[in-house]
Parts: structure tokens; sequence; C-alpha cells
């Protein structure tokens, strides 16, 4: 009788100790262990990707090795098809997607706009992801209004790119964006349309900045005689085969390719006038009713993580020249190419800054340049 109590006793206590160390767990890690319980029960995640953007493939594929039980579907494009089919899609009532991974104008201009956002805020979840001191500038950065809907994980170092054919251009003769406005090359210029979505980066940089603002677009796509397409890759094959000398703005991707493809296409990056900082396509935003929020949880705090960061910064496999810059601060930065690194003491442009981000007076000086030019 004696052994039977003794041995219940042990047992209460040894179920006892059990408990307390299951209580003795930090609250953040019992609610990621619930999360990803939650999450692997849900089994899949949806994702709208911008397909030139650094939340790249390989990058995917990494999260489904670490969280096999969740099956990723991503459905990559532009940013400007993307953002219209999930505006869409919502009006049809669905309600496909979990996260949108692109740009900001996309998220900005049509997800947050259109009010189809949940916040983002409050996914954040791991201690590392939430430790400021691991983030540049010692911040975690938003780029709505209320600074809790689109999360910026990306900071390209740059500037607008000045494209050229490399037998028509001699890069040196190039220290400013004025040098664009010299009459020699009148009628020598190609452009993507900047009034393009995707083209907020050149378009609210040149219209802001200090330095250059609307004379300079006056002068360039008023009185240069620029070439507009639409389509992203034409400027860069009339680049390509010396059809025009020059192309600004052109897709960095459809550049990316050329320029891979050894053909006779170069860059100008640093101008007096500075540089940019930019988020490329890296932010991330929780879409309304989520059809996997858990999924949805476990993806962006694992993305966020030093190991998911340390997996984006690494681009595209054998295109070195797609890595991306993450905001996190604690990856070494020593393999990304020379044009998206940061540097201490540059005064950056911010091209998602808040207060540079109404594109409305910017599209419509270009209505009233490219007007005037169809009359």
């Amino acid at each position: 009788m004696l052994a039977k109590t003794l041995l219940a006793l042990l047992f209460t206590l040894s179920s006892n100790v059990a408990g307390f160390a299951a209580d003795a767990r930090p609250a953040w890690r019992v609610e990621w262990d619930k999360t990803i319980a939650a999450a692997e029960k849900e089994g899949a995640l949806s994702l709208y990707v911008f397909e030139a953007g650094p939340l790249t493939e390989e990058t995917v594929q990494a999260f489904e090795r670490a969280y096999p039980k969740i099956k990723v579907s991503q459905l990559r494009g532009r940013g400007n098809d993307l953002g219209p089919r999930i505006v869409a899609e919502r009006r049809a009532g669905k309600y496909l997607v979990d996260l949108f991974a692109g740009g900001k104008g996309t998220a900005l201009g049509t997800l947050y706009v259109g009010k189809l956002l949940d916040p983002i805020k409050p996914l954040l979840l791991l201690p590392e992801v939430l430790d400021e001191s691991k983030w540049y500038r010692r911040e975690l950065k938003y780029v709505d209004p209320e600074n809790k809907y689109i999360f910026v994980y990306i900071g390209n170092a740059g500037g607008v790119e000045i494209n050229y054919n490399s037998t028509l251009v001699n890069s040196k003769d190039f220290t400013s964006y004025w040098d664009l406005t010299q009459p020699k090359w009148k009628g020598k210029i190609a452009a993507t349309d900047p009034r393009s979505r995707g083209m907020d980066n050149p378009v609210l940089f040149f219209y802001y900045h200090a330095k250059l603002g609307p004379e300079f677009i006056r002068k360039l796509y008023g009185d240069m005689e620029v070439t507009i397409a639409r389509d992203y890759r034409q400027p860069v094959d009339w680049l390509a085969s010396g059809r025009y000398a020059l192309c600004i703005p052109c897709v960095s991707d459809e550049m990316d390719k050329a320029m891979d493809q050894k053909l006779p296409v170069g860059q100008i990056l640093r101008l007096k006038e500075g540089g940019t900082l930019s988020s490329s396509g890296g932010t991330l935003t929780l879409l309304q009713n989520a059809p996997h929020p858990n999924a949805a949880k476990v993806f962006v705090n694992w993305l966020l993580s030093r190991e998911g960061q340390t997996i984006v910064q690494k681009g595209r496999k054998g295109r070195a020249r797609t890595a991306s810059n993450s905001l996190r601060i604690d990856i070494p930065k020593t393999d990304l190419p020379d044009e998206v690194q940061r540097r201490d003491g540059v005064d950056y442009f911010d091209a998602d800054d808040d207060n540079f981000a109404d594109r409305r007076p910017a599209d419509k000086l270009f209505n009233e340049i490219f007007g005037k030019k169809d009359k």
C-alpha cells in the first residue's frame, strides 16, 4: 500500500514538473509552436509575387524545405498585372491569396488604397525579427501612412541608372543627370513610359529631388524627343541594336538580362545628384481574409529571419546581379554587387519615403508633356 502511495506521489510530482517545464517556455515560443501546428494543419500558402523582385523561387523552395508540411503555390508576374487581378478577385468574392510580395507602388497604390489589406505588423513574432538593432537605421520599416501594412525588407542603394549602348556612348561623358539634356542626345533617347506602374523609383526621384524636379522632367521628356514604349522589353532591344544611344528609365531586370547576354549595353550609376535607397520590389503585405493565416504568419517570420534574409540576399541562382541588399544588418554584405551596397555617409534619397510617395503631380506633368507631343 505504501509503495503504491509513493508511486502515485512520484507520478504526480513528475507530471507537475513536466507541466511547469512546459509553462516555463517563453510566451513567444508557445505562440510560435501553436502557429506552426496550425499552419501545418492548413497545409498550404498562396503567394502573389512580383517576378523580378527579391522573393525568388529559390527562397520559396528553401521555406518549403524548412516546413515541408506547408505547400506553397505561387503566381508570379508584374505588379501592374497582379494588383488588378487581386482587386478583380475580391470584387468577385474570391479570397485566393495570403500575401503579396512586390513593389511599393502596387502595395500602396492598389492594395492599401483599395483597403484590401490587413495589418502585417501583428504577425511579427520571432524575437530576432522584432529586434530593431538587427535592422538598418535600427528600425522596422513600413511605407504606408499607418506604419503597419506594408513591410519593407530590402534597401538597395543605387540610383536611376542611365542605360547606354556601349558602341555609341562614352560613359565618362556623364557626371550628372542634366548631361542627358545636351543637344547631341536629342532624338537618341528611348524610355519605358514613366507613367507605367513599376516606374515609381525614377519618377519620384526625378520629381522630388531638390536638384532635378519638374524643370528637369520638362527638359528631358519635353525637349529631347524621347521615344516612349509601353512594353518593358522594347527600349532595351532598341538600345542593344543601336537604334537609340540612351535609355532612361529602362526596366532593371530587362537590362540585367541584356548584360548577362553580353549585348553592347551598360549602366551609369553614380552621378553627382547622389543615389537612392529603394525597396526594389522587396515589400510584403497581408491580404484581408487570407485563406491560410497561420501559414502566412510562419512564412513572414521565416522570411524576415536571419536565415530567410540570407537566402533572399543571394538573389537568383547563377545571376549575381540579381542579389538584393537586405535591411537586416547582421548578414554579411561582402558578396553583394557594388551597385546595391549601402555606404556610410551617403545621404540617400529614400524612394519609399511617404513624403515622396504621391505620383499624381508627376503623372500630371508627364501627361501634359506627352499630350502636347501627341497633338
